[in-house]
């Protein structure tokens, strides 16, 4: 693809985005885009927003357990950029008209206080390098109608990222089970989804450890203090109605959240 298309693929999320109306798949209407140039394009959008005053706090995994990949019809996660225009305050009324076809996620958030760089990372480096663990929900979001997506279009549509909203209960990892610590979703005091922390290939660290060594194919780096997205424990939850949610994993937090 010539650098012109790629740049009109970012303009077409973007502007998905911005108008909350989405649009046909980018696979469709550019039958060249695959997952290598999809990431290009999601690099492009990274940089204009980063140029237009938004800032780079991390990176996310999506797609990993495979509860997701069933519900959305892929076998390969994506990954993306996490902005600080994209993160919202634990207690606030999200408005639903400011998403196209939200889903709510539960995960571990890891902010780090070391850098990792791949390949050949392990995850005894990603323990040595995070800080601190927080109890994290992400509301994904795709630019792309009715989320028929293939791989490129979730990687061009930087990982289907809605928002995150962090909890406030961090912990040292010696404090955690991350290898089996329950989690579940409920909507206005009603269960609607559990899953474990064992779905995120096993283990969140192994699926971070995973992440940056994808990740150096691209020559990225993370940095301390930036914080770093797993996936998500359970199957996504569509955010459909008004309501209050409550987020949480057990003898960890709880994270909650109103829509309106």
């Amino acid at each position: 693809m010539q650098s012109t298309e790629l740049h009109e693929v970012s303009l077409a999320l973007r502007t998905a985005r911005k108008n909350k109306q989405p649009i046909q798949a980018p696979t469709k209407t550019w039958p060249a885009l695959d997952a290598e140039i999809a990431f290009q394009v999601q690099q492009l959008t990274t940089e204009e927003e980063i140029k237009n005053g938004d800032r780079l706090v991390g990176y996310k995994l999506g797609n990993i357990a495979k509860v997701m990949q069933n519900a959305f019809g892929l076998d390969h996660p994506d990954y993306g950029f996490l902005l600080a225009s994209t993160f919202v305050y634990e207690g606030t009324t999200l408005p639903r008209k400011n998403y196209i076809k939200p889903y709510v996620e539960l995960e571990p958030a890891f902010v780090l206080s070391g850098p990792l760089r791949g390949p050949n990372v392990t995850v005894a480096d990603v323990i040595n390098a995070i800080d601190y663990a927080i109890p994290a929900i992400e509301i994904i979001d795709s630019r792309v109608q009715n989320w028929a997506i293939d791989l490129p279009d979730t990687l061009a549509d930087n990982g289907s990222t809605g928002a995150v909203i962090l909890g406030g209960t961090p912990r040292k990892l010696t404090d955690l089970t991350l290898r089996d610590t329950r989690g579940t979703l409920s909507f206005n005091g009603r269960e609607v989804m559990a899953g474990n922390t064992s779905n995120v290939l096993g283990n969140p660290l192994s699926a971070v450890a995973w992440l940056v060594n994808r990740l150096a194919a691209y020559d990225i780096e993370f940095k301390p203090g930036q914080v770093i997205l797993p996936g998500s424990c359970l199957e996504a939850v569509p955010m459909e109605e008004a309501g209050h949610w409550t987020c949480t994993f057990e003898g960890w937090g709880t994270v909650e959240f109103d829509v309106v």
